[in-house]
Parts: structure tokens; sequence; C-alpha cells
């Protein structure tokens, strides 16, 4: 099979939260915007439900229908872009929370879902969704006497703890929020690292229940396998790839692998990286191109049937520091070409009780009642 595989670590993403959670006494909440973040919301909405997640966040109020089915009627779904024209169907349908940005969206939210639960964003200083300063006074005691469930601001700089930006937003917020007697929300990933000062009611944190930066204890959630279609010998002298950016300085043994900037694998990614057998770096070289990846194997001391890009050795950090871009960038590309396994210990578990509960209920109706399988 020529098709690239990705291994995505339910449980490393549990745990990835129940350590961001144990850092703060507020609700922890979790982002499961675009996808969840590549590795498919509905399954990584259930499992974060499963571990304790009482709140997701998507984008778009489109991206909470798949969230929904996954954890029930529940959780609270909140919707960052507010409420859109045309939302009002798939908001209520679906009993999603839109975390209102202008003063149209609080109009059209009063006009079209009368007594349909919302938040607030608050804009202040990352001027890119939410009200400012002059339209939330405005708006404030209409807002509020409509009963809001959150009020929220977003950090522009929380990954650089020292920058002057946290404070400063941090003040604007409390000064903005302070006697609303209304959860408020202020800190994603970055946040919840920078203090309790900016826990507030309740954490929203996103890449780092994927493994990504900021969040340096997160365990790596996402494992990709790339087939070796070919491998080669190359003599001193040859090139490899495109623009003949890469020449052999020794006889060499050059891999060919499935998967490319189609893939979600920048064409960036040419310089810097490797692949591993097991524990073995093999350099990619020459360019990426759109299906495939040259890796020099050379110093192995067999042929591989894949070789792997992501795992504990090499992050999407390490990726998106090679591509020039960040790890967010990385995860939400992730092709759909790839096949996908999800792992979990506890879902493995838990199929295997239910087998053997619906053994016994065939041998003999009766003898398991649903309170003693519980």
């Amino acid at each position: 099979m020529s098709t690239a595989h990705l291994t995505i670590d339910l449980d490393a993403l549990a745990d990835n939260w129940r350590a961001l959670d144990a850092r703060t006494k507020s609700e922890t909440a979790a982002v499961v915007k675009a996808n969840g973040y590549g590795l498919g919301a509905g399954r990584v909405a259930a499992h974060l439900a499963k571990a304790g997640a009482r709140s997701f966040f998507v984008a778009a109020a489109e991206e909470g229908v798949a969230v929904r089915k996954a954890v029930g009627p529940g959780p609270m779904i909140g919707v960052f872009s507010g409420h859109m024209e045309g939302d009002a169907a798939t908001l209520r349908a679906n009993a999603l929370t839109p975390m209102i940005n202008s003063v149209d969206q609080m109009l059209r939210h009063v006009e079209r879902l009368p007594g349909h639960r919302f938040g607030i964003q608050l804009d202040t200083g990352m001027n890119r969704l939410g009200l400012e300063p002059d339209d939330w006074a405005q708006l404030r005691e209409i807002a509020l006497g409509q009963n809001p469930v959150l009020i929220m601001s977003h950090l522009a700089c929380a990954d650089e703890p020292g920058h002057e930006m946290n404070q400063k937003q941090l003040r604007l917020f409390k000064e903005m929020t302070n006697g609303i007697d209304v959860r408020r929300s202020l800190a994603a990933t970055g946040g919840i690292l920078l203090g309790s000062e900016y826990h507030f009611d309740m954490c929203r944190p996103g890449v780092g229940l994927y493994g990504g930066e900021p969040f340096d204890e997160a365990k790596a959630v996402v494992t990709l396998d790339l087939p070796v279609i070919q491998v080669r010998d190359v003599a001193k002298g040859e090139t490899v790839g495109y623009s003949n950016t890469w020449t052999a300085s020794r006889p060499s043994r050059i891999a060919t692998v499935a998967a490319g900037y189609a893939d979600g694998l920048h064409r960036a990614l040419g310089r810097g990286i490797e692949l591993y057998a097991g524990k073995t770096a093999c350099p990619v070289v020459g360019r990426v191109s759109m299906d495939l990846i040259t890796v020099d194997i050379t110093d192995l001391d067999h042929e591989p049937d894949a070789l792997q890009m992501l795992n504990r050795l090499q992050t999407v950090d390490d990726l998106a520091e090679a591509a020039g871009t960040i790890g967010y960038e990385i995860l939400t590309s992730m092709g759909q070409r790839y096949r996908r396994t999800y792992v979990s210990r506890s879902e493995v578990v838990e199929r295997a009780v239910e087998s053997i509960r619906d053994k016994l209920r065939r041998v003999k109706p009766g003898l398991i009642s649903e309170s003693a399988a519980e």
C-alpha cells in the first residue's frame, strides 16, 4: 500500500488535556476547530469528553455539527465566529453557543434566536475579533440583560511570557469585565502557562492538547509513517530531485517515500529534517515534491518498508521550524490521503468489556443486569 499512515494517540491527547487542567482551578475547555486541528473533530471531541471536558470551541457554526454529534446534548459548544448571517438554523438545531463579536451580531442573535444562549467576545488589543471598548460600552447593558453565559477575549502574545502585551490585555480585560456576574475566559494554552492571574473561570487550550508548543511537557499525539516506494543507488556526483538541489558526496542509497506537499508536507521541508528508521535518523535530500520525498538511507543496514516523519524524536514544531512556519499549520494541513488509525487503550478495554457483556447476555439472558454491568 502506497498511502502514508497517520496514527493518532487519543490517550496522549487526553493526557495533555488532564495535564493542562491540573495547572488551573478553573474549568478547562477544549478547542477542536479546524476539524480537531486536522485530526478529526468527532473522534477528538468524543475522547476529550470522556476525559472530562465539558465545553468545546469551534471556529464556525458548521464545525459545531460534528462536535455535537460526537459529544451529545450536554456540553457547551462555543462558536468563535459568533452569529453569522444564515447561522440561526444550525445554531438552534445543534444547541451551539455563538460568541458575539459585534453590535450587528448581537442584534441578529436577539432577533433570530431570542432566548438562545450566547457568549460575548471582547477585543482587548488583538484587533481580530470581538467588541472594542467603545462598542462594548454602548452594548454592555443590553447584552448583559440577555444573560450571556461567557465573556471571553484572546491573548495575542501568550507564547512570549515576557511580552508587555500580555499584561496590557489582562488589565483591559479586567477593566471591561469587572463587576459583571458572568463567567470569564482569557487564556488558551499559552495563557494557562502564564499563571493563575490569566485563568479566570474557564481556560481554552488548543494546540497544547495536540502536542504543540508552547506546552513543552505535552505528549506526542501524532506519528506519521511514509511507505518506501523504491530504493536506488546514486553515484558520487549525481543529483536528486527537482532543480538538482542535492548532489551525492559519496555513493549513496536513496529511498523514495510516498508523501509530499499535496499531503501538507511543505516544500520547504527539504532542508534540515530527517525521517526515522526506528531511532536512526535519515536526512531528507532534494526538494519535497507533490507526492514524493527522497531520503538518504546509506547508513542503514537494511532497506526499510517505511520511514517515520512525525514521532517523539521529531515533532510538529520541529517540522514547523524547518519549514519556517508554526506547528498549528503543520497539524491542520495534514492531507486527506493519509490512512488514519486512532489508538486508545481505554477504548480497546471498553470494546472488550462490551463484547464480554454481549456474550453473557446471549448465553443466559438476565444473568447480567445493566446496573451490575456498570
